[in-house]
């Protein structure tokens, strides 16, 4: 269902490309460090949507991106236009009143030993807990993020690559496991940047994992 989806509504999209160049707000941070494949990263404080659900991946994305996409659709109480930049632009003509508003990259995936699955979308840093549209759905959340350290490993292919995540996420555990300095404060999340049209070798995709310094 979620991939149907996605090609539907990324071939609206104007901030990405098959060729992967990307106009869209995407999350601040500065690079602490760069050690072989994995950067250490400081993420600025940020809002975000997230939805989450029990079950297989394969039966569940589909409902997890509906529901967040119901939300930019205009299921929220303002009825607001939501427009998403990356890696998907749309709009709900119906609206009575509508602002359009640009989320931000990436998407993100997550999930936990009880097999729930959380995705995200990152917003925009112009808006607030009060300004953004509230949902009429109560599986979507509005979240405040603080300021953040992760440490990333950045890959590209197929955002669903079910093998590609496990690699990579191998790849970052296991440097977290031979140094000293960081220590790992939460499981790995997936982030992807690119609408599924894109060239598998120019799609950004990433593992991700909350640490904090030893020093």
């Amino acid at each position: 269902m979620k991939k149907g989806l996605l090609i539907l509504v990324s071939l609206l999209s104007s901030s990405c490309s098959v060729f992967g160049v990307r106009t869209a707000e995407e999350l601040d941070y500065t690079v602490i460090e760069k050690i072989n494949d994995v950067e250490i990263r400081k993420y600025n404080p940020y809002i975000s949507a997230q939805a989450t659900m029990r079950g297989d991946y394969d039966e569940i994305d589909g409902q997890l991106f509906g529901e967040l996409a119901g939300y930019i659709f205009g299921k929220n109480k303002q009825k607001e236009k939501i427009a998403m930049t990356a890696p998907v632009v749309m709009n709900k003509p119906d609206s009575n009143k509508s602002e359009k508003i640009a989320m931000t990259a990436p998407v993100v995936l997550e999930s936990n030993d009880n097999n729930e699955w959380t995705m995200s979308f990152s917003m925009p840093k112009k808006y607030t807990l009060e300004t953004l549209p509230q949902p009429l759905s109560n599986n979507v959340q509005i979240i405040q993020n603080d300021e953040t350290l992760y440490a990333v490993v950045r890959y590209t292919g197929s955002f669903d690559s079910l093998e590609s995540r496990k690699a990579n996420k191998k790849k970052l555990l296991e440097w977290l496991n031979t140094q000293q300095k960081y220590q790992m404060i939460s499981p790995p999340v997936f982030a992807g940047y690119d609408p599924p049209f894109t060239l598998p070798f120019l799609r950004r995709n990433e593992v991700l994992v909350k640490i904090k310094s030893n020093n």
